[in-house]
């Protein structure tokens, strides 16, 4: 493995920008960079051969900077939203700012994706680690924060996320990246299967409403592999919601600490496939409904629907849903989940 290293910017008030490339034998590579503990590349080859770029990102660091996509990136302390930006923990309520109507998304406006973490290179990894102090955001408890890449020789890519606390706390941690297999154009060909069976149905705002449903018999089924576009216009009032698939659907065979399968997204034009592994018990798939405007990047303008993300991940609003997994971290205590995204042909 073979890693390099830049600095790719600096910040108004001075602070670098790190960018690193990990290169395996076979010429494929992933850049990652300490904006957000991002993906900012995945270069992979074609059924052909052909290597190509297969995630959205930006040629300026300063793009990465407050985008709403969150692209590639590490939000945080808590992915995903919370209602009303409120969380009772141990008797005591705190408050969080609101960024996404009525909710809190995404640890907030300051949130993790938009800081710079520090980095290094770690044998053949790089590794980012954020130190959130108490208070940051409304949190409780200073969180160090560490996501570790590794990239192997068979194209693919461990991302190992741990954070410790100092008071109890909550954090859930995932990766923002978004796919195109085919690096231009609608994701809408893209054939997508998910390993679950139930997803979780929300109020207006985005927000859970509490127990699960079958995906069986409504657009919402992924169980066997079928293109994004299929039903993506249904009528269906939870698509209607967030003009597209914009949703977290529950693992079937989550076991804290197991890896097991999550999702499996193929492009039948470039042959390119993204095998999805993870230790989490959900995954929020987000089809890019809201692309249009976003900064473009690598030479072309995105819009959308060109580009999905899966992001392995605790539901939604966990804090204040006690049947959920549990997102509470206390002292002494060490949050560790792993996302794995293994690519190959066919």
């Amino acid at each position: 493995m073979n890693i390099k290293s830049e600095i790719w910017g600096r910040t108004p008030d001075g602070k670098e920008i790190m960018k690193y490339r990990l290169t395996n034998a076979s010429g494929a590579y992933v850049e990652v960079s300490s904006v957000g503990a991002g993906i900012v590349s995945i270069v992979v080859p074609d059924r052909d051969g052909n290597l190509g770029d297969v995630i959205l990102g930006y040629e300026d660091p300063m793009h990465y900077f407050a985008d709403g996509p969150c692209a590639g990136k590490t939000p945080g302390r808590f992915a995903n939203r919370i209602a009303k930006g409120r969380f009772t923990l141990d008797g005591k309520e705190y408050e969080l700012p609101v960024n996404n109507g009525p909710n809190h998304l995404h640890g907030g406006p300051a949130g993790f994706q938009n800081q710079v973490w520090e980095s290094r290179i770690e044998g053949d990894a790089v590794e980012f680690m954020y130190f959130s102090e108490d208070g940051e955001a409304g949190y409780p408890g200073n969180l160090k924060a560490v996501v570790r890449y590794e990239w192997e020789e068979d194209n693919s890519l461990r991302l190992i996320y741990t954070a410790e606390t100092d008071a109890p706390t909550v954090v859930n941690l995932t990766n923002h990246t978004y796919f195109n297999l085919n690096g231009s154009g609608s994701i809408e060909n893209h054939e997508l299967q998910l390993n679950a069976s139930e997803y979780l149905p929300t109020d207006p705002t985005q927000i859970p409403l509490g127990d699960s449903e079958p995906v069986a018999g409504t657009p919402m089924d992924f169980v066997n592999p079928k293109p994004i576009g299929q039903d993506l216009r249904a009528d269906f009032e939870p698509l209607k919601i967030g003009k597209g698939y914009d949703h977290c659907w529950v693992l079937d065979d989550y076991e804290p600490g197991q890896l097991e399968p999550a999702a499996e997204l193929y492009a039948p034009q470039s042959g390119r496939q993204v095998t999805v592994l993870t230790t989490q018990p959900g995954v929020q798939v987000y089809t890019g409904n809201w692309l249009e405007g976003c900064p473009a990047g690598k030479g072309r303008v995105w819009h959308d629907y060109d580009a999905v993300a899966i992001e392995c991940q605790h539901f939604p609003d966990s804090p204040n849903k006690p049947d959920y997994p549990s997102t509470v971290l206390r002292p002494g205590e060490v949050y560790e989940e792993a996302i794995i995204f293994v690519f190959s042909v066919r």
